[in-house]
């Protein structure tokens, strides 16, 4: 049994659909309820901020994926330790190895892992493609697409591709103690990302540039300030890491990983 937290979130709910196609028994975890899973998969709710509440709901999983979510890593993991996990896969963040005071939340859970004893495996992922969701009301709308430093270009993965890395993590042999950095195939910036939309829809989309002050207001409704600083200056001023093409999705699955164009037409729906 595998157990899988955020299932119904970008990674999670692919993640749980290659599981269950690979005929594994999964066990879906969210905070809510869950739509749309496979037929064959179980739903339960919970939440990384209650690790008490936990060890119930991982009972029988050999293995779980874990995102950063929660402020007691070590609890999460004592809880899955007790309910028999032996195996963990977290997603994490690239910011952890290039901004470590902004992503110390991302940071604690790595090293709490680390101290586990159990088998693990880390993947610290840059900007998703599907952060480009959050355009999808104002595409959907007025054809507009706004972000800062529009000429910045990020190689953003697809989820899917961490799914799939994910999978293999927790399947296969010989990622015991790995750290993989998941990107796209190129650095694409997010005017170039907004082209993509506007081909997959059929339709042009403006970009429209942001100032930094304009996206720092929008993001502090949903993120930490800390973090806020750490992801704009990953966006207006990337470091050569941030940039860097990495060749670990290859290097799991075997293949190039998909670039941002293919993302944007598989989720055409959301902007249309």
């Amino acid at each position: 049994m595998i157990a899988v937290t955020g299932a119904t979130g970008n990674v999670g709910r692919e993640l749980v659909r290659h599981l269950a196609e690979a005929g594994e028994a999964v066990r879906a975890l969210s905070r809510g309820r869950a739509r749309d899973l496979p037929p064959n998969v179980r739903h339960r709710q919970a939440d990384l901020a209650d690790p008490d509440g936990l060890r119930p709901v991982l009972e029988g999983a050999e293995a779980l994926f874990l995102l950063v979510a929660g402020d007691d890593p070590r609890g999460v993991l004592e809880a899955a330790k007790r309910g028999g996990v032996r195996r963990v896969v977290l997603v994490s963040s690239l910011g952890v190895a290039t901004r470590p005071a902004a992503y110390a939340h991302a940071a604690a859970f790595e090293a709490a892992l680390g101290d586990c004893g159990l088998e693990w495996s880390i993947l610290r992922c840059g900007g998703l493609a599907s952060n480009a969701l959050a355009w999808a009301q104002t595409i959907r709308a007025d054809r507009q697409a706004a972000a800062p430093f529009g000429g910045a270009g990020l190689p953003v993965v697809d989820p899917s591709d961490v799914a799939e890395v994910a999978a293999a993590a927790l399947l296969g042999p010989g990622h015991d103690g790995a750290v993989y950095e998941l990107t796209g195939p190129a650095p694409a910036t997010p005017r170039e990302r907004a082209a993509a939309i506007g081909a997959a829809i059929g339709e042009p989309v403006r970009f429209i540039e942001q100032t930094r002050e304009q996206a720092r207001e929008q993001m502090l409704a949903f993120m930490p300030e800390p973090v806020v600083e750490g992801t704009l200056a990953i966006l207006g001023e990337p470091l050569p890491a941030e940039r860097r093409v990495s060749p670990d999705v290859e290097r799991v699955l075997g293949r190039a990983p998909r670039p941002f164009a293919d993302w944007a037409a598989r989720n055409a729906e959301a902007f249309r």
